[in-house]
């Protein structure tokens, strides 16, 4: 039978639950224990497939195409799983499913309510994603007194009721700040927290403080005195350099061994060398190369979290350490291409719609020019061969998503997308085979033919102009199995010139780099070093 984690926030937002979360999976699977994770988001949509970056920030795809919370990138990063849309729960795929029954009469003329259908729902979803594991960990978004969130709290203080004592452990997060007037450690915003928790009908067995350094011996004591829970309970996250550093620290503290005691699971020392010394090689990368990032959300780092992520792995593989220039596109327009010429290596990430277009494709531009180390991804994909299209071959060319009467259509929608309207989930989502040619930069960096890659797009490269594009220089060194769908381009004259129509920013791991960043990463630093 399953055991359960159920992590809560409180205070605010922000505070680092999923990190505490991956970072407690992390820690149990080392003790090989079988581990999923859920995370619940109280928001009405029912995926974060629509949802702007700026709110949210990026919006995370799974193998099986779910458009998820970022949150669960982190939980496949840490854990080194690959999860499921049914890893994440929404108030919106909750109130569908239960509208839906009711519909369909399953209900048998009985009032529908938040309690029972609602929170029966709830736990039937954490369960039937909990079968077959050991332990399942449920991160409740939001903090807790969120009108939002109540069904959730509801229907975990059921389910701890119900798989009773020693089978069920709460871990609450929350805000210790320190006043710059005293320079104090305080305690009142946890305490007022737990309060409200305790007041739903749940009483937190752990509480992690997040601070800006380590609590002190006072901090945890007065904590476990007025929140009800004993000294060993109380657990401190402090700022770290590197998140990866967190399931560490944890460790020194005896989170693993205490979160076991509680559910009665047997504890065996692990083995941490191998993270320590990637966490090491984080840190203390001597290799500094600084990375134009051109994109148009550039104002919130979380919309290109796994971008960031995927640096940071390759990075500790080479003895580097990356220094991103954020640089909205829009500048590029307006204020010329100067920022461009103080940087190792340019890359142009996803993205929708039109502003900040024509930035980008200076920015490629500029790069394959100049020789400068390029990596382009789903959006930077296509405005790369837009790019070519118009700088070498001379079209008059651009996308449809972009300008729809454009006499050369480089990249446009394929006939099975025509009469889409509506946008959730619409897209090509989820891993995809790929078929890469030998003897290409893209062969030399999977060192294998076939590969699975996660996408989330529409548009593609026009088939019609395929064979125009190769015949003047450029390199479809991946295709789809259909042999329609181009996959992956890159110029074999240049030292690094790669794009992707994929996220290769969704696989990577932290022992386990995305080849196309590592190539990426290592060219910038040969650019630089020599």
């Amino acid at each position: 039978m399953p055991k359960y984690i159920i992590v809560t926030g409180g205070v605010l937002s922000g505070l680092g639950k999923g990190i505490i979360t991956s970072s407690i999976g992390f820690l149990l699977k080392k003790r090989d224990y079988n581990i999923t994770a859920i995370k619940i988001d109280p928001y009405l949509n029912c995926d974060a497939g629509t949802m702007n970056p700026f709110q949210h920030g990026e919006v995370f795809v799974l193998d099986d195409g779910g458009e998820v919370d970022l949150d669960l990138g982190n939980y496949e990063r840490f854990l080194d799983v690959n999860l499921t849309r049914e890893n994440n729960i929404t108030t919106g795929k909750v109130y569908k499913n239960v509208i839906e029954k009711e519909r369909r009469g399953d209900y048998l003329g009985k009032t529908v309510q938040i309690v029972p259908h609602i929170t029966d729902e709830i736990k039937n979803w954490i369960r039937r994603v909990a079968e077959g594991h050991d332990i399942c960990i449920v991160e409740i978004g939001g903090t807790v007194g969120d009108i939002e969130s109540m069904p959730f709290l509801e229907a975990v203080r059921q389910l701890y009721l119900e798989e009773g004592e020693g089978n069920v452990v709460f871990v609450h997060t929350t805000l210790v700040p320190i006043l710059k007037v005293v320079g104090e450690q305080k305690t009142k915003p946890t305490q007022h927290s737990v309060k409200e928790l305790r007041a739903i009908g749940i009483t937190p067995h752990i509480i992690v403080g997040r601070c800006n350094e380590p609590l002190k011996k006072e901090t945890k004591e007065k904590i476990s005195l007025f929140c009800n829970v004993p000294h060993e309970a109380v657990f401190s996250s402090p700022d770290v350099e590197s998140i990866y550093e967190i399931p560490l620290i944890l460790e020194k503290q005896g989170i693993t061994k205490y979160i076991l005691k509680k559910l009665n699971l047997p504890y065996k020392d692990a083995n941490l060398k191998e993270w320590e010394d990637f966490v090491e090689r984080i840190k203390k990368g001597r290799k500094k190369i600084n990375i134009a990032m051109v994109g148009k959300y550039t104002a919130l780092g979380d919309s290109y979290l796994s971008i960031l992520e995927a640096f940071r792995h390759a990075s500790a593989e080479l003895d580097a350490k990356v220094n991103v220039v954020w640089i909205e596109a829009e500048d590029l327009e307006t204020n010329g291409i100067e920022r461009l010429e103080k940087v190792d290596a340019i890359l142009v990430p996803g993205g929708f719609g039109e502003r900040g277009v024509e930035g980008k494709i200076r920015a490629i531009g500029y790069a394959r020019e100049n020789k400068i180390p390029f990596l382009g991804i789903c959006f930077g994909f296509q405005l790369s061969v837009v790019e070519y299209g118009r700088n070498v071959i001379g079209l008059d060319c651009h996308s449809t998503e972009i300008k729809a009467n454009t006499p050369h259509p480089i990249i446009t929608i394929l006939p099975e997308q025509y009469g889409i309207k509506q946008l959730g989930g619409t897209m090509r989502l989820g891993a995809q085979p790929i078929i890469i040619k030998e003897g290409t930069l893209a062969y030399s960096l999977y060192k294998k033919k076939k590969i699975y890659e996660r996408h989330r797009h529409r548009y593609e490269v026009n088939p019609e102009y395929i064979d125009l594009l190769e015949k003047n220089g450029l390199v479809f060194s991946g295709i789809a199995e259909d042999k329609i769908r181009m996959e992956i381009l890159e110029l074999p004259e240049h030292p690094y010139f790669i794009a992707s129509q994929f996220h290769p920013e969704f696989k990577s791991r932290p022992l386990k780099p995305a080849p196309l960043f590592y190539g990426f990463i290592k060219s910038a630093i040969e650019k630089k070093y020599g």
